[in-house]
């Protein structure tokens, strides 16, 4: 794989704008400008001044981070998982994955309040769609098929359940200390990933 992979490329453009974007003076207004807004999207919300055009936000709001921690938690996620699924489904493959999964996991968390006025910011829900391709790719099958489901078909169920139970539990244990997260773009972003692993996989070695 070239030294420089679009994983390295998506991880440093996001860390430059996430830094540059969290140490302007405005950066709440940043926030608001640029993130995804459910109600922006469903028409309830009509925001003054420069912003960001709302279908473009599920990418704008991939770049902004709430925090340092945010964006490393986001980052190293990104970096180990994205480079090995670039690997298997090559640099137009994962850069495909990556977007689908931010516009997938906005609409996600859009169905899940489309009258929320709270900005989603975060790389997560489209890194979750690395991670749930990632999984897929290299996570080893053990399960096994149950009547006319097949064995593969189980795995991947069991994946989307290991996913969206930890996600529940972490929204609930944030929730708890005031920290609202947006459970479902991860849950949506993860899903997607696990749809389009296999057909981004047989399209890359298909167009070798």
């Amino acid at each position: 794989m070239p030294k420089f992979s679009a994983t390295t490329v998506i991880v440093a453009v996001t860390v430059a704008v996430s830094l540059i974007a969290n140490f302007a003076p405005n950066a709440a207004q940043i926030q608001v400008a640029a993130g995804f807004i459910p109600a922006r999207l469903s028409g309830g919300l009509i925001l003054s001044g420069p912003v960001v055009p709302v279908w473009l936000t599920p990418l704008s709001s991939a770049l902004l981070h709430g925090g340092l921690a945010h964006l490393g938690m986001n980052m190293l996620m990104l970096a180990f998982t994205g480079r090995e699924a670039e690997r298997a489904i090559g640099v137009k493959g994962l850069v495909t994955l990556y977007l689908i999964g931010a516009y997938v996991a906005c609409g996600a968390q859009w169905l899940a309040g489309p009258m929320s006025t709270a900005p989603m910011i975060g790389a997560s829900g489209a890194s979750s769609a690395v991670v749930g391709a990632y999984s897929l790719l290299y996570g080893r099958q053990r399960a096994k098929a149950i009547g006319p489901v097949p064995a593969q078909v189980v795995h991947i169920a069991w994946l989307a359940a290991a996913w969206v139970g930890v996600n529940l539990l972490m929204g609930f244990a944030f929730l708890q200390g005031g920290v609202t997260v947006a459970i479902w773009a991860h849950i949506g972003g993860f899903l997607i990933g696990l749809a389009l692993a296999r057909p981004m996989l047989l399209w890359r070695w298909r167009h070798a």
